[in-house]
């Protein structure tokens, strides 16, 4: 009895420990966030100066725009495109289905440098074909219509589809695995087209994990340094903003402009987990 008592207390110490390593370093940033001074080991007094400051600050407000705009059109198209590549992957025979899967998730582990020069490199590589052809005289005219300056927002953009689409397909796949597939059948027998069963049955089942899969490509995206800094060209997005501020000190606004971000992204799970547990609770009075 007294050993269970003490296991128990270890794994309560041990939890603590575990939450107290993930979330103290940023409530120390959010204490610091209001802090009166820019010291960042005493705590000289309160104030707000540090989140008006951040507003009115066009350098860090440009690059956080720019990151929501890209976060935003990217997860939503890479949402699309995993779930359609989810689907099209569990319709194919088990054999191609495992060597789709493994290829689809090499650009999961592949460390984030290697997809950012790699990418660099296919956009290189245009740029120079792009060039070659609307200077090369033996070329006819008609040919010569592709852009040569094309580092920027275009390859940014595509740059973070490409790396939000494996977490998407990983998202979705175990819920495609978990749905009866009878249930589809059984729309199609009561008069459903397979569009209409699809939007009424199918989707519906694979809205939580859809939109598990939209918040983590959103996150990803937002956070991104390295492959967006190989991508980005002359255009700054909110990590490489305070990548190029920290060469010199670490401002306050920083810990405003993060802090805001946190409770932001933990307002966005907190609302989502409530809906899903809502979802779910509805669909258990029903059964």
């Amino acid at each position: 009895m007294m050993k269970k008592q003490h296991w128990a207390a270890l794994q309560k110490v041990y939890l603590c420990l575990i939450f107290s390593f993930l979330y103290v370093p940023i409530a120390v940033m959010m204490v610091f966030s209001f802090n009166d001074s820019k010291s960042r080991t005493i705590f000289t007094g309160f104030t707000f100066r540090w989140y008006e400051s951040l507003f009115h600050n066009e350098m860090i407000l440009e690059a956080l725009g720019l990151s929501l705009v890209v976060a935003f059109a990217s997860a939503s198209i890479a949402t699309v495109l995993g779930v359609l590549a989810a689907i099209g992957i569990s319709g194919m025979k088990k054999r191609t289905q495992s060597a789709v899967n493994t290829i689809s998730y090499l650009p999961v582990v592949n460390p984030e440098i290697i997809t950012g020069v790699s990418l660099m490199m296919l956009f290189v590589v245009y740029v120079n074909f792009a060039h070659w052809l609307n200077t090369n005289p033996a070329v006819p005219d008609f040919l010569k219509f592709l852009p040569e300056n094309v580092f920027g927002f275009g390859t940014l953009l595509i740059a973070h589809i490409t790396f939000c689409v494996p977490y998407v397909i990983f998202n979705v796949t175990p819920k495609l695995r978990q749905m009866d597939v009878r249930m589809y059948e059984a729309a199609l027998d009561l008069g459903c087209n397979p569009k209409q069963a699809f939007f009424k049955v199918v989707l519906p089942e694979l809205m939580p994990a859809i939109l598990s899969a939209f918040l983590i490509s959103l996150t990803y995206s937002i956070d991104d340094f390295i492959i967006s800094y190989f991508s980005c060209g002359t255009l700054q997005t909110l990590p490489i903003a305070i990548y190029s501020m920290t060469r010199k000190r670490v401002s306050p606004e920083i810990n405003a402009l993060s802090t805001i971000m946190f409770v932001v992204i933990l307002c966005i799970i907190l609302i989502s987990n409530a809906l899903e547990s809502r979802s779910y609770r509805k669909k258990r009075v029903k059964d």
